[in-house]
């Protein structure tokens, strides 16, 4: 039977503000030919052991703990930086920071963002017919063409940064504590280190400032909100949307109101977990509700857990790094150490992806972007390289090990080495390292391996001509590395030089950006110049 293509006009359809142009419906008798819908949830600073080892269920993510009964769960999941800005950038163009040019994070000044030549996910859905929306945290640049709206989202709804980067009328809770907005009419003063007291944390809604300062205690609910409106309207106006939502959760400040009986700090970090667990579970519900059985929904982690903020911290669980915290400082967010990077992840799509089972696929928030853009039928950019590839087989249960990868861009797993290539983006900005069944660190003359741990250590200074090696298979803490004069480290160290040296190779041959990290204080998102630290509210 032929296939009839209508083109029907959605007057009158619209999500605040925004009208939905043309679209597409192929019918085939009764039966519509429908792209899959996508959802993609990205926690903040959230860790690999918060949600219990091999997500065993928890009391504090009930909602989660459902999802990935009702799908599949990953082990051995992990984000492409440790830090906010280059894992988002890798997140949205399947590219890692020495391709995508984001190597650090960008500031509340920051003129530029994520480079202007790269092709975000939003821009390919979005020319493949799809209706497309953010909601939340940006982090890749806020002034002019680097806002959202202007990077393939048809619709944004968030702060342009993370919500400590701001001054608010209610700041929760932050290690150390950070003082609230100025009310007054004297100049401000930055009274702790990393607080913002000078300017407030803004809320847009696509181009406007709808309040600044943001009401931290209230931001999960309107997320929540306007995600669900989203995916309502969207469902409704028959085109396939991605709703891609960037949680403020479990970054600090924790802007926690009901407090489990419980040790003050773990009740906090709890409370704020439930918090987050249930905007979660709205989301999915509404899922369910309006487009169930053609939506994937893909939940994840930006970075590990922020150790210096102590108790408001996640947990890294067996991942704890113990060669460098026995040196001082933390093996978690801002380092290569596995706790840094290895994240909690589940992908969710009934009579699709199989139901409660865990795999230990080896993935990566790199695999997002080419697995969408397969499933979706649209065409990756032409003129790059991508450093994650199409996962299906992993996710609809084809194919359990995954791939073992060694950096190559759009390479079958099959035919991929043994090890895989990674970008953080702390010391020095985009080092590759190498990992897989053995990790390759790398601590660079006088550089830190370890970030700052919450006692304020970061450790020694050290020069490593020879790279520390270690076994993860047997050695999941980190504790102790392959003797250098050892048969097993002689026998794998030719093996990562040799990748190492071929993706190198590779970026250097590839169309590499740059970012650009100009800061003006000028570009400081304000709603209201003349009151102090910018203030104004929504109508």
């Amino acid at each position: 039977m032929g296939w009839l293509f209508l083109k029907v006009l959605l007057a009158g359809v619209s999500f605040s503000g925004f009208l939905y142009p043309l679209v597409d419906f192929c019918i085939s008798g009764k039966t519509r030919d429908r792209k899959p819908n996508f959802v993609i949830i990205l926690a903040d600073d959230m860790g690999w052991g918060d949600l219990g080892a091999n997500w065993a269920e928890t009391k504090d993510t009930a909602n989660l703990d459902k999802m990935a009964s009702e799908g599949m769960r990953f082990v051995d999941f992990h984000a492409a930086a440790s830090t906010c800005s280059p894992s988002r950038a890798s997140l949205l163009t399947g590219r890692l920071g020495l391709r995508n040019g984001v190597t650090h994070n960008f500031a509340v000044t920051s003129v530029g963002g994520l480079p202007l030549n790269e092709t975000t996910l939003a821009e390919v859905l979005q020319q493949a017919g799809y209706i497309t929306g953010m909601i939340g945290k940006w982090h890749l640049g806020h002034h002019g063409s680097y806002h959202p709206n202007f990077r393939g989202f048809d619709y944004y709804f968030g702060i342009p940064y993370s919500h400590d980067m701001g001054c608010t009328d209610t700041p929760g809770y932050n290690h150390p504590p950070c003082p609230a907005c100025p009310q007054g009419d004297g100049p401000s003063s930055n009274l702790q280190r990393d607080c913002y007291t000078d300017v407030a944390l803004p809320l847009y809604e696509n181009l406007n400032i709808v309040e600044q300062p943001v009401n931290l205690s209230s931001l999960a609910q309107k997320y929540a909100e306007k995600a669900t409106q989203f995916i309502q309207q969207a469902s409704t106006s028959g085109r396939p949307f991605l709703l891609y939502v960037a949680l403020a959760h479990m970054h600090v400040p924790l802007p926690v109101t009901q407090l489990p009986a419980a040790p003050r700090g773990r009740r906090l970090y709890g409370a704020g977990l439930r918090e987050m667990d249930g905007l979660v579970g709205q989301i999915k519900d509404k899922v369910d509700h309006a487009a169930k059985e053609n939506t994937f929904l893909w939940f994840t982690g930006d970075n590990g857990p922020w150790a210096e903020k102590c108790e408001l911290a996640g947990s890294v669980g067996a991942f704890t790094g113990v060669w460098q915290a026995r040196r001082g400082g933390s093996p978690a967010k801002q380092t290569t150490w596995e706790g840094g990077h290895r994240v909690p992840a589940l992908a969710y799509w009934p009579g699709r992806v199989p139901v409660n089972v865990t795999s230990t696929a080896l993935l990566s928030v790199l695999d997002i972007f080419p697995t969408v853009v397969a499933l979706a039928q649209a065409s990756l950019p032409q003129g790059r390289r991508f450093d994650g590839v199409d996962v299906s087989e992993v996710l609809f249960g084809r194919s359990q090990p995954g791939h073992r990868v060694s950096g190559r861009g759009a390479v079958p797993p099959q035919q991929r080495g043994s090890w895989r290539v990674w970008s953080p983006a702390d010391r020095p900005p985009g080092a590759l390292q190498s990992l897989l069944r053995y990790r390759m660190k790398r601590c660079f003359s006088n550089i830190y391996c370890g970030a700052r741990a919450c006692d304020g250590s970061i450790g020694p200074e050290l020069q490593h001509k020879l790279p520390l090696i270690f076994n993860l298979e047997d050695d999941t803490a980190e504790a102790v590395p392959l003797e250098r004069g050892g048969a097993e480290y002689q026998a794998v160290l030719p093996k990562v030089r040799e990748v190492l040296a071929d993706v190198l190779q590779d970026i250097a041959n590839d169309n590499i950006s740059s970012a650009d990290y100009t800061q003006d204080p000028s570009v400081t998102p304000c709603c209201n110049p003349y009151q102090i630290a910018c203030r104004c509210q929504a109508p």
